[in-house]
């Protein structure tokens, strides 16, 4: 709900400062065995100037059936927060789709804003992991993306409940009785869950992913012993201030028992929805609680340099990506 709002006024912003686009193309994939089906979209490199492209209920700037270029290039692809959509981190997607990177994203069936249907229940958290499987799955094998795609170079994005997913996806281990005592007091659907034992079982990891750049991720289900198989690079940002459910300092449990190499960077002055899109003014007024930064902090200028470090990171990590 929010995300569509902050789209739309965002985006006449940037379609005057594109000199040119990213090659979009919407994404739709099937229900089948493994989960419902999936939408979302693929940005990837394009000479093109940018203009408007319509993507499923929303129009994001891009160039639409740009023609793939004709080299195999690294794939990455993104998870969203709660209630958000596949275009919750479009900046960054067409900032890594013009340095040469295919981008994936989709929006998590039960989880966005205009489908609130397992927002809270735990069995979110296990389908997740499953729907990034299977979006590297069709990429790799659905035209026109696969012929394109290095399938020995692709990395992943997420943010919030994604940060939360690209950490099971990689390898961590969910405990799902470790909220139990802090559930006996709340009254929520998921605590109901905890307190009956009805646990979802275990996450789909996938070891295909060779990076991964991790914004504030949800951390209340892992302890210190839930990333021993973690063994990718790993890029990890917190937010000074938390937020939507991420505690002030609750990543720090993510960076002191990560085993493989990784960056952590804590963004000074900063709240959880500082990793969205920057606001123009009068979004700030309509959306204060997803747009209003504390302080005299920049998103503006904070993007400039979080998409700049993501994308040296997936170049340094994903070698010869293609510029």
């Amino acid at each position: 709900m929010y995300i569509r709002k902050l789209l739309a006024a965002i985006i006449p912003c940037l379609i005057a400062t594109l000199a040119h686009g990213a090659g979009l193309r919407a994404v739709d994939i099937p229900a089948d065995a493994g989960g419902a089906a999936l939408s979302g979209a693929v940005w990837y490199p394009c000479a093109q100037p940018a203009g408007m492209v319509d993507v499923g209920k929303i129009s994001l700037p891009g160039v639409k059936d740009c023609p793939l270029p004709d080299r195999k290039l690294p794939l990455i692809v993104v998870s969203h927060g709660r209630t958000g959509s596949f275009a919750g981190h479009h900046d960054t997607d067409e900032v890594l789709a013009e340095a040469g990177f295919i981008v994936a994203a989709i929006s998590h069936p039960g989880d966005t804003g205009s489908d609130l249907s397992r927002t809270d229940d735990l069995s979110i958290y296990v389908s997740r992991p499953n729907d990034i499987k299977r979006l590297i799955d069709f990429m790799l094998t659905a035209p026109p993306f696969a012929s394109s795609i290095d399938r020995e170079r692709i990395g992943l994005f997420g943010f919030s409940r994604g940060g939360y997913t690209a950490l099971a996806v990689i390898g961590a281990n969910p405990d799902w009785a470790i909220v139990t005592e802090r559930c006996k007091e709340l009254k929520t659907h998921v605590c109901e869950q905890i307190r009956a034992r009805q646990f979802p079982g275990s996450v789909t990891h996938d070891p295909r992913i060779k990076a991964a750049v991790i914004a504030d991720p949800l951390s209340v289900f892992f302890t210190d012993k839930s990333f021993g198989d973690i063994k990718i690079p790993v890029q990890l940002w917190a937010s000074e201030f938390g937020g939507d459910g991420v505690q002030p300092h609750s990543v720090d449990v993510v960076d002191k028992n990560l085993p493989a190499k990784h960056e952590y960077h804590v963004v000074p002055n900063s709240g959880h929805f500082a990793f969205l899109a920057p606001c123009p003014p009068p979004l700030v007024a309509q959306l204060p609680y997803i747009c209003k930064d504390a302080g005299d902090f920049d998103r503006a200028a904070f993007h400039r340099q979080f998409n700049a470090d993501a994308l040296a990171f997936f170049e340094a990590q994903l070698a010869n990506a293609a510029r």
